[in-house]
């Protein structure tokens, strides 16, 4: 049986919402849709920022005039909340518009219901807030699939999701104060210089924001408990996991080998080598679970044949390249596999859907990136081509790939900023990681 939530209790939430400062947060470079009477569905790693991308734009629409109290965001997870359902969510609501006389001049209001995922039942009450034609409505959630499913099956369409990944190179420059004032081609040498050292630093310390300033010892722990909660909160109870050993396994395997195929039959085939007796079928669960806490990202080899995509392996990344160093046991670094973690995050920051790809027996390309509208492109990524084998290894795979895809823009993105000392192959572009990640779209 659920505890009572009293009203009580509900209407010092509602006044504890209203009386939070809105904090001033470092504007994100999250595209908005900008279509009217939809439910936003914010979804993203936790601890990744959403909640301050919630109040950044919240901020910003009370400069443009929105009055006070107009705009309400309330943190659901709140341990006095705990058995809360829609009908108590429901009632919080009715009582702010009841009691904010700003909200009936107004005529509009928007509410920010911060991880929803802990109410029972809110998708219907989303709904009736969109019924009532004056609630701009947010939801955020640390799961892709929950928000994703029920808001499209429940909400008949009439949501869109906003992504919010951990701070891109971009964001990570401007919460420093860093970012640059000019676009990459009127940067002086030494301010790209300086970009350049500030990107090695980003594949260290990663984008989540928390980790900007701490000390080496501190990030790692700071990092390593965000992925143990989300491990406990986002998976063993919302999926009711039972085979906790097993999870632990994969989610170790995973982020100890960045950009690695993985296949499951064969972690499957390791895990009974070593005793550990758990169903194939299982394995597969933990992976989706995995990934829709988005812990990492999943990629597929990219084509048409829908078999041919599932029979190759997958390649894993991790939601951010802060996470490398935690795991590392090795000892080697790992430089090349944070860089393209960070290409990958950045393409799908940009939009476009992206996967892996084999040309023959033996070449492959990191990254086919497809998005709507624009061409696609080939992107292999390489720390530096000085070395002659290098060259020839990185440019006939992506040369091979552009025979094979030849509407798609190949793109060779190297850490190194300095030009390749070999001429580049016709239709071959090269770029530096630190002018990539700063261009535009």
């Amino acid at each position: 049986m659920r505890r009572a939530i009293s009203n009580e209790l509900l209407s010092l939430k509602l006044a504890e919402s209203l009386a939070a400062p809105t904090p001033v947060r470092t504007a994100r470079d999250i595209r908005l849709p900008k279509v009217p009477n939809k439910a936003f569905a914010v979804i993203g790693v936790r601890r990744g920022g959403k909640t301050s991308f919630l109040y950044h734009y919240m901020a910003g629409r009370l400069a443009a005039g929105d009055e006070p109290g107009t705009h309400l965001l309330v943190s659901l997870e709140d341990e006095r909340l705990v058995g809360m359902t829609a009908a108590d969510l429901g009632w919080l609501l009715d009582e702010h518009r009841r009691i904010v006389p700003a909200v009936g001049r107004q005529g509009r209001r928007t509410v920010y219901l911060d991880e929803i995922q802990v109410v029972s039942g809110w998708e219907v009450l989303v709904r009736r807030l969109l019924d009532t034609h004056d609630t701009q409505v947010f939801v955020s959630g640390s799961s892709a699939k929950l928000l994703s499913s029920e808001v499209h099956t429940s909400l008949r369409g009439r949501s869109m999701e906003v992504l919010v990944h951990p701070f891109s190179f971009r964001e990570a420059l401007r919460h420093a104060g860093e970012e640059p004032a000019v676009e990459w081609a009127r940067l002086d040498p030494n301010d790209r210089a300086t970009v350049d050292s500030a990107l090695r630093r980003y594949l260290e310390v990663g984008g989540f924001p928390e980790a900007q300033q701490a000390e080496y010892r501190d990030r790692m722990g700071l990092l390593k408990g965000y992925v143990d909660l989300m491990i406990l909160r986002d998976v063993i109870d919302r999926h009711h996991v039972s085979q906790p050993e097993a999870l632990r396994r994969i989610q170790r395997h995973l982020l100890t080998n960045p950009g690695a195929a993985f296949s499951v039959s064969k972690f499957h085939r390791d895990l009974k080598s070593q005793g550990l007796h758990v169903g194939e079928e299982t394995l597969y669960n933990l992976l989706r679970h995995v990934e829709d806490a988005f812990l990492v990202r999943l990629v597929h080899m990219h084509s048409a044949s829908e078999r041919q995509r599932m029979r190759n392996p997958r390649k894993v990344y991790p939601i951010d390249p802060g996470l490398i160093p935690v795991y590392q046991q090795t000892g080697r670094e790992n430089t090349g596999r944070s860089l393209e973690t960070t290409i990958l995050l950045e393409l799908e920051r940009r939009g476009y859907d992206t996967g892996w790809v084999r040309v023959g027996p033996d070449y492959e390309v990191d990254f086919h990136a497809a998005r709507r509208g624009t061409a696609p492109l080939l992107i292999q990524v390489s720390l530096d081509t000085a070395a002659d084998a290098t060259w020839e290894r990185e440019i006939r795979a992506l040369a091979a790939a552009a025979a094979e895809f030849p509407r798609a823009r190949p793109l060779l993105i190297t850490l190194d900023s300095t030009p390749p000392l070999h001429p580049m192959p016709s239709r071959l572009e090269w770029y530096s990681a630190s002018q990539w990640l700063l261009g535009a779209d």
